[in-house]
């Protein structure tokens, strides 16, 4: 076992609006861990393309984006991430409608998909990482010491999304929006590389019907019987 893999994880997937985001970032700061949200990373280098007038056909160019980007990303207390591109906090920009359809067209290209895999594994750093995305725990840790599957209904997910994105001022649309949340489903579950599908060795939690504090107390207390040694190193408060 190197330096790296002596780091705990943990792996939250699932599809967008499970609350993988909501999770990631309270069990973060409840641990004092490192926060990665992978989908902020194909977010930003979308983000950059579109700034720079580069499209999906432009291999090198999307490629010279991935290599480059300088990426950065911070858990919230309010459950909003604070991510920085470049130095710049783009987070309102990267949760438009338009920036992850983009985003999900390029997490499909193997090509980016390697070159952000190195991306994602460096933000392993000590006392331990928490993140989220689609193939945390299948490809990018498949070593995690702790896998969640986050899942609810489109019709509940689309909602959060619509109140997440009303909140930030956005203007959207319920009914378009939930049809761009299911053409997404397809595309990350039917993709050839890295498909959406919970790993056999994952913990599967439907949040259709569950409070935040709900799903984070319950995860919770599956890392401290993952990790009993570890978590008496950390601040948790107590349930």
């Amino acid at each position: 076992m190197n330096n790296a893999q002596a780091v705990p994880v943990v792996a939250l997937d699932g599809p967008g609006g499970a609350g993988k985001g909501t999770l990631g970032q309270a069990l973060a700061l409840r641990l004092g861990w490192h926060y990665l949200d992978s989908g902020a990373l194909y977010r930003a280098v979308a983000l950059c393309a579109q700034r720079q007038n580069i499209g999906d056909d432009d291999r090198a160019g999307l490629e010279n984006i991935a290599e480059t980007l300088d990426f950065a990303c911070f858990p919230g207390a309010d459950g909003e991430a604070k991510i920085l591109l470049g130095g710049h906090n783009v987070s309102v920009e990267l949760r438009s409608e338009e920036c992850g359809a983009a985003a999900s067209v390029l997490a499909a290209r193997p090509e980016l998909r390697n070159i952000l895999l190195n991306s994602q594994r460096a933000a392993r750093q000590p006392p331990g990482l928490v993140a989220d995305g689609r193939d945390m725990g299948s490809v990018v840790f498949p070593d995690a010491v702790l896998k969640v599957f986050l899942t609810a209904s489109t019709e509940v997910r689309a909602v959060r999304r619509y109140k997440q994105l009303k909140n930030k001022g956005l203007d959207v649309n319920l009914p378009r929006l939930e049809r761009v949340i299911r053409d997404r489903d397809r595309r990350d579950s039917e993709r050839e590389v890295a498909p959406l599908q919970a790993q056999s060795d994952a913990i599967l939690v439907d949040t259709s019907t569950m409070r935040a504090e709900e799903v984070l107390q319950f995860v919770i207390s599956r890392l401290r019987r993952r990790l009993d040694c570890i978590l008496g190193n950390c601040r948790i408060g107590a349930e």
